[in-house]
């Protein structure tokens, strides 16, 4: 065999190993999670087995269930991929939760503002007017980040902050509901009007169309990543600003449209989780989490553990989701807190970035062998699992 041949052939088995490598990581890590988690559960007194059992059997074992974890699903998949955008432009959005708030007021205020319109009218309205609102918060922190150089991270859990306050003071003030008096006025608005309640998808359940909405939002956004200019642009700027700018893309633009589209997809879930809620009201307890139910920061663990694709996320999504719905029976069966959930989800992190550094590995392991010889042809194609964590970008300007 010549020395070409031998070179090819280890290229090919490099390739065939990092893309093994990325199909088994994400399952992987959950597996790695999930022991680590039943060596918790044992520490705390609990049968993991039974556990496990009650979780599983909660979230996927029957239809309400499988209901309930759709439901949670939702705002996931919307937040995560707004993450896969922010993440591929190499921006680090920390603000989902303030993002999804300004969405829920958005939406509330334009649903209060013109109740009468008919529901055709009103339902995309509601959904466009909350996207902007979360559009606006992101594109803030976008901004200072492009132009001031304000580091994103500090902004947007500085904005989430200052989501909260906002919302504190509408729905206590301006947008609460009158028909409560004195001291027993809760922090939520009057029921909003119902023609402006997302449909029922199936009769006898609570799953609405926000599902359907985040499927197409997904896929949506999946083409607009992989098969349009801008969606090139977005992950050639989160490859390299330096090279970006050399090759004349508008990088400052770039990085501030990214948290825009970041923050639209979670002020879009805010939307959803006002009128797909249950009261068809927006109400808290006084704290983000009151009203997102975390999923800001929930949606950042679904979106690194779909490989910051925004196919695989609607799968991490909808396995989280369960996690969420499932721990509350685990609670029940086992006598476990909640923190545990938390904890999980924690792990699933920490083993995605863990086995990121094999992968790591082995696309260097590639690229070195690629270097000493012919290259083959593109193994890896673009809806297989990508590496998770993108390449650290040079310094460029506009």
């Amino acid at each position: 065999m010549s020395q070409g041949s031998a070179i090819r052939g280890r290229v090919l088995a490099l390739s065939g190993r990092r893309i093994l490598l990325g199909w088994l990581a994400l399952p992987m890590a959950a597996v790695g999670a999930l022991l680590v988690g039943a060596v918790m559960l044992a520490a705390l007194g609990a049968n993991p087995l039974t556990g496990y059992h009650a979780l599983f059997t909660g979230a996927f074992g029957t239809v309400d269930g499988l209901t309930n974890t759709a439901i949670k699903a939702v705002p996931l998949v919307l937040v995560g991929v707004g993450i896969c955008i922010a993440f591929r432009a190499n921006v680090l959005n920390i603000g989902g939760e303030g993002q999804i708030v300004m969405g829920g007021l958005a939406a509330t205020a334009t649903a209060l503002a013109v109740p009468g319109l008919p529901g055709p009218v009103l339902i995309p309205l509601v959904l466009l007017a909350g996207a902007l609102g979360g559009a606006v918060w992101g594109g803030i922190a976008g901004a200072l980040k492009a132009y001031f150089n304000v580091n994103e991270i500090l902004a947007t859990i500085m904005l989430n902050i200052v989501a909260v306050q906002v919302m504190n003071y509408l729905l206590s003030g301006p947008l609460v509901d009158k028909g409560f008096s004195g001291f027993s006025l809760i922090p939520q608005t009057k029921r909003l009007s119902p023609h402006a309640d997302l449909p029922i998808l199936v009769h006898g359940t609570q799953l609405h169309a926000g599902a359907l909405i985040a499927v197409l939002v997904a896929v949506a956004v999946y083409v607009l990543l992989w098969r349009t200019t801008l969606g090139f642009r977005l992950r050639a700027v989160g490859l390299s600003r330096e090279a970006s700018s050399y090759a004349g893309m508008p990088v400052k633009r770039t990085i501030t449209l990214a948290l825009v589209l970041a923050g639209g997809m979670a002020g879009l879930a805010g939307a959803v989780l006002v009128f797909g809620s249950e009261s068809h009201r927006m109400v808290t307890d006084g704290t983000a989490t009151g009203f997102t139910g975390s999923a800001g920061f929930n949606g950042i663990v679904a979106a690194l553990f779909g490989g910051l694709n925004p196919l695989w996320t609607i799968v991490s999504s909808f396995i989280f989701g369960g996690l969420l719905v499932g721990g509350t029976a685990m609670q029940i069966a086992v006598q476990v807190p909640t923190a545990l959930i938390v904890a999980l989800n924690g792990l699933v992190v920490v083993f995605v970035v863990s086995i990121e550094y094999v992968r790591r590995r082995a696309r260097l392991q590639t690229d070195s062998a690629r270097a000493t010889g012919p290259e083959p042809p593109d193994t890896h194609p673009a809806d297989a699992p990508p590496d998770v964590v993108p390449a650290t970008p040079g310094k460029g300007g506009e």
